[in-house]
């Protein structure tokens, strides 16, 4: 019985120690395929001592011990617009706390190019990278200069991955496990060949394949948020395929973690280290997936950060997403309190509190930024009391000021007015504008200056038309390129 027993624990420890060799060795031949960043050699024997090391490597943070992974989601090779981001989200986890948010950004969103006069949506800057560069990795810092002009977050790794990489990876671990909140019929899927297919899926608990989950994923016609909706569908995907591949089912399955292997080898792209990949994998196992901050930057209500314009490619209109106030600032101060938006909901609460009155003038020379910034600041921001006074607009100011009246009484709305609009705050009023506002009750007065023109003069259009603008124009700009 003491032979049986010592032969079966040999067996099991045997087995145990070459499930783990063939773990290393997957991850040390996976890191060789997807790194498109330089590196230093790194064999099998040393992808095993950061396994079997006591002492974890440390991963690249950001203030306050985040860690902030820009995640990429692309066509691939051979689809409609191969390297446009259908996907883009990033994903912040707090190395203290093991809290985890999810991020993200409408494939929409205009964008500037850094240093150029450029502006495109931002769906196409990896490929307009690509395009200028001929450089992955100089593709993937354009995209991560933007990402963080727009978030002000530091983008420490990144990820890309491929439609047919999600659908493998999806496939190898066994499918994932949803609950779909409605009934999805979309006649407009995008098929081959610019076509179009429809997708069903009823309402409920779903498991899903590879390929439905990625129709699932990028479906958004049929979804009354539309793209706002995919995003949040995206982000759901991630969640269930974290929990499916941290499972015990699929981490003990050596069939299915080769194919998962394999799946990614071929179809990712990542500059995370072969060396980092236990720490990634210690950091995925503790993340605390009950509790995450999902957060779609969107254009669906009054209280959304975004609104919808449009441009032109040529004689083609494609709708567009802006910033609602012209600039990051709202959308900054949301990625920086991601795992504590509670913080900001407090902040809006003290400015109701307040309940300035405020004023504004407009001295842009241009007559329709002053009714703009007012709808703003009544529809969007719910301030209560804002006026317009008429004033000649001849005499043009060039920077917009804040005067506050208050002596310093109200500063929660001051600050919010002068980081958003923007403008600079001052305590000594002009005696011009004293005499302007002498029979008005004011806290505080704005003067808007030609500064604020190109941030406030797009064209806004509407929603409806926006959730039902055609997928084509997501890559009409560099088809030709693919």
């Amino acid at each position: 019985m003491i032979k049986f027993f010592l032969w079966t624990l040999s067996l099991a420890l045997a087995v145990s120690i070459g499930y783990g060799l063939f773990f290393v060795w997957k991850v040390n031949s996976l890191g060789k395929k997807v790194m498109i960043v330089p590196r230093n050699d790194q064999n099998f024997i040393n992808t095993l001592k950061s396994f079997v090391s006591s002492k974890p490597l440390n991963l690249k943070r950001s203030e306050g011990d985040r860690i902030n992974i820009l995640l990429l989601g692309i066509a691939g090779k051979g689809k409609p617009g191969q390297n446009l981001t259908d996907t883009l989200m990033i994903a912040s986890v707090n190395a203290r706390t093991n809290q985890v948010a999810l991020l993200s950004l409408p494939r929409d969103l205009l964008v500037k190019i850094p240093d150029e006069s450029t502006q495109m949506k931002i769906n196409s800057t990896y490929q307009y990278g690509l395009n200028r560069y001929k450089d992955d990795q100089e593709a993937v810092k354009l995209v991560k200069n933007i990402v963080t002009d727009i978030t002000s977050l530091e983008i420490n790794y990144y990820a890309i991955l491929s439609f047919d990489g999600f659908e493998k990876a999806t496939d190898a671990i066994g499918g994932i496990n949803i609950m779909n909140e409605r009934d999805i019929y979309d006649p407009r899927y995008p098929g081959p060949n610019y076509s179009y297919i429809a997708f069903t899926l009823p309402k409920g608990f779903q498991h899903l394949d590879g390929a439905t989950a990625l129709k699932y994923a990028r479906m958004r016609h049929n979804d009354p948020e539309g793209d706002f909706g995919r995003a949040k569908r995206q982000q759901q995907v991630l969640q269930a395929a974290k929990n499916k591949i941290f499972s015990t089912g699929t981490l003990l399955n050596v069939f299915a973690i080769n194919d998962l292997f394999k799946a990614l080898g071929e179809n990712i792209k990542t500059d995370i280290k072969t060396e980092e990949f236990e720490d990634f994998i210690e950091l995925g196992k503790k993340i605390d997936t009950n509790n995450i901050n999902n957060v779609v930057v969107d254009a669906w209500n009054k209280e959304s950060l975004l609104k919808v314009s449009h441009v032109f490619y040529g004689e083609t209109r494609a709708f567009v997403l802006v910033p609602r106030i012209g600039n990051w600032n709202e959308i900054q101060e949301l990625s920086q309190n991601i795992f504590d938006l509670n913080k900001i909901k407090r902040r809006r609460e003290e400015i109701a509190k307040e309940n300035a009155s405020i004023v504004i003038i407009n001295k842009s020379g241009d007559e329709k930024i002053g009714n703009r910034i007012k709808s703003l600041l009544k529809e969007n921001l719910n301030y209560k009391n804002v006026a317009i006074l008429f004033d000649s607009i001849e005499n043009s100011e060039e920077i917009s000021i804040i005067y506050d009246l208050t002596g310093s009484a109200k500063p929660f709305t001051l600050d919010e007015l002068v980081a958003n609009l923007p403008a600079k705050a001052s305590y000594e009023m002009k005696a011009s504008y004293i005499k302007t506002i002498e029979n008005t009750q004011s806290d505080l007065v704005i003067i808007v200056g030609k500064d604020l023109k190109d941030k406030y003069n797009m064209e806004e259009g509407s929603v409806e038309e926006y959730r039902n603008s055609d997928d084509t124009n997501d890559y009409s700009e560099f088809r030709k390129n693919n």
